[in-house]
């Protein structure tokens, strides 16, 4: 997972997301509905967040939320950004992921 913005220059809140920041950090994934490597994506984004306290994962619809989508450059599904406890982006991920991965790119937000 590589680093998107500049010292977390991006902020993103719980009513832009659709649901719940995480305590100490969110994993936040952009999917569309014929996506095949979002079903594995969310599966291991789900598993971490459920390993780690704190830790929220949130599933946004890149087709039904456009707006945030073009704002924040998503160009392909799956796009995993990883947000830390006040909601700035700290990593950003295109592609599916590997557990150990999603687990180090936390140890950028926690």
């Amino acid at each position: 997972m590589r680093v998107s913005t500049e010292d977390g220059a991006v902020r993103l809140s719980e009513a832009e997301l659709g649901g719940a920041l995480g305590a100490r950090a969110t994993l936040v994934q952009f999917s569309t509905a014929f996506c095949q490597p979002c079903r594995a994506t969310r599966r291991v984004l789900s598993e971490v967040a459920g390993m780690v306290d704190g830790v929220e994962h949130v599933e946004v619809d890149a087709e039904e939320r456009l707006e945030l989508v073009r704002r924040l450059e998503v160009r392909r599904t799956p796009t995993v950004l990883v947000l830390d406890g006040d909601g700035r982006v700290v990593r950003r991920a295109a592609g599916q992921p590997r557990t150990v991965d999603v687990i180090a790119a936390l140890g950028h937000a926690i």
